[in-house]
């Protein structure tokens, strides 16, 4: 095994929506094979951040690069999978309708495009849901099926914000378990989120708050750094609360 290489470099990057600063001069890198969890309140800058990392959005000032290309690429759209906070499903179609949409959108077709369907449903636990209207979904369900969406082209970076709201605790820990799946196949999984014992789940952790990047480090790290027991107090520390 080589060392790791980092996939994602974020290099001071600012943004700047009118007179409100959102981001503020964020550097950071993700390796490659990593669950990065950044953690902050709602505001803290976090959607901003991952949407520029998405392509979907902008720095005013710094760079974002993923694989060593600036972002965006649209080279690099089908490294990609995203999963925005809101689903953005047809709720009018089938869950296998939705899925050969977005697919021959990837260029998938025919026999790989059933097998991906196929492998993307069992993963988050829908295969028998997949005839079913989205409408007929539970909040829980539409989440799970935007995240099989989201791999259907098997990406190399998944970038998942606050993949796991709504989701009940039970569902949360099997989304986790198909995470860690990824993740063993190599797939970088950049996850927001403000649930805190979600962020022990993650390899490493950026704090956000106001726009800033407070700290990086482990879980564990970032506890034994400002000699808490949880992340919620090490965050706290980190803030200045």
């Amino acid at each position: 095994m080589g060392t790791k290489k980092a996939c994602v470099s974020i290099r001071e990057v600012s943004k700047q929506f009118g007179k409100q600063q959102v981001l503020k001069h964020i550097s950071l890198d993700v390796m490659e094979g990593e669950i990065f969890g950044l953690l902050g309140p709602s505001g803290a800058g976090k959607t901003t951040l991952v949407k520029q990392l998405a392509g979907l959005d902008v720095p005013t000032s710094g760079e974002n690069f993923l694989f060593e290309e600036k972002m965006p690429s649209l080279k690099l759209i089908e490294k990609i999978g995203y999963m925005a906070q809101s689903d953005a499903l047809y709720v009018e179609l089938s869950a296998k309708e939705n899925l050969q949409f977005f697919s021959a959108l990837y260029g998938l077709r025919g026999k790989k495009q059933q097998q991906r369907i196929e492998e993307v449903m069992e993963l988050v636990q829908l295969s028998e849901h997949l005839h079913k209207p989205v409408s007929s979904y539970s909040g829980g369900m539409k989440r799970r099926l935007s995240l099989a969406i989201a791999l259907l082209h098997e990406p190399d970076i998944l970038i998942l914000d606050e993949p796991t709201v709504g989701i009940d605790p039970v569902l949360r820990k099997s989304i986790w378990e198909a995470f860690y799946t990824l993740k063993q196949k190599g797939i970088t999984l950049i996850v927001t989120t403000h649930v805190m014992d979600e962020a022990e789940k993650c390899d490493r952790l950026g704090l956000i708050r106001d726009g800033c990047l407070i700290a990086v480090g482990t879980p564990d790290d970032l506890k034994r750094k400002t000699n808490t027991q949880t992340i919620e107090e090490a965050f706290l520390v980190y803030g200045g609360a």
